[in-house]
């Protein structure tokens, strides 16, 4: 499925719309990732679990996002 941030994709038509499309997913850190969290909020720093974390709610939210579309019968995304 072509996924584009334009609202055309060249050499195509679009000759229909069907509605918009999602992905949402909801992440909660393990206790592990909190405790070392907060200690980050603390001292400061970068939170590498949360970040990854963060990275993998993207990630299955796009994925989610695609499966929705060919729900829909789309054979594409235009304007993410």
């Amino acid at each position: 499925m072509q996924v584009t941030t334009t609202f055309t994709i060249e050499g195509y038509r679009i000759v229909e719309y069907r509605g918009l499309v999602r992905g949402i997913t909801v992440r909660a850190p393990t206790i592990a990732q909190g405790i070392v969290g907060g200690l980050k909020n603390i001292i400061g720093g970068r939170i590498g679990a949360y970040t990854e974390m963060c990275e993998q709610a993207r990630e299955q939210a796009y994925e989610s996002m695609l499966e929705h579309a060919e729900e829909v019968g789309a054979n594409a995304i235009v304007g993410v």
